[in-house]
């Protein structure tokens, strides 16, 4: 549901804006977003007994000296009480900026670590076949074969072991 309201807002913001004013605005955020992994923030911005014009305030403080565009949109979160959405809205919005300037970033899963080489060989791949800047990093976890994640392409490819091993059971029953 947060998603679904973040991206109207990041709508809002991207639209009938330059490239380099939203690139202004979607750093500030992600500086105001990491604000909010720390409990004592939360508990604030969650706390009935702040008013909501001084959590507006202390958003406006992590950024320094804030724009008129993202001071105005914060005091609407604040009177809409949405504040607590300014970490959906600013992931969002770096989905947007990625679309915009087609680079992506990938997640290529396996169970043992492979080699710098063979990483760049499938991201230059996949950029030419997608006509992308792509930037792929590694995660090894218990998945059996590979799979690359690319999110904001929507594109996942995977090769299972145990997918090929029951595909190649399947076809050994139907021949007999």
């Amino acid at each position: 549901m947060n998603d679904l309201v973040a991206k109207k807002y990041v709508k809002a913001l991207v639209d009938g804006r330059e490239a380099k004013n939203i690139t202004l605005i979607s750093n500030n955020l992600n500086s105001i977003s990491t604000a909010f992994s720390n409990a004592k923030f939360n508990s604030i911005m969650s706390s009935p007994e702040v008013k909501d014009s001084k959590k507006v305030e202390l958003v406006l403080s992590l950024v320094g000296k804030a724009d008129k565009t993202l001071t105005n949109f914060v005091k609407l979160l604040g009177e809409k009480r949405r504040l607590e959405l300014l970490p959906f809205i600013a992931d969002e919005l770096n989905v947007q900026i990625a679309k915009m300037n087609n680079t992506y970033v990938g997640v290529v899963y396996t169970n043992k670590e492979l080699s710098s080489d063979y990483v760049s060989s499938i991201e230059n791949q996949f950029s030419k076949k997608f006509d992308v800047k792509l930037s792929l990093s590694q995660d090894v976890c218990d998945y059996d074969g590979i799979k690359v994640d690319i999110d904001g392409l929507g594109v996942e490819i995977s090769f299972s072991k145990e997918r090929l091993k029951s595909q190649m059971i399947d076809h050994i029953l139907k021949a007999v």
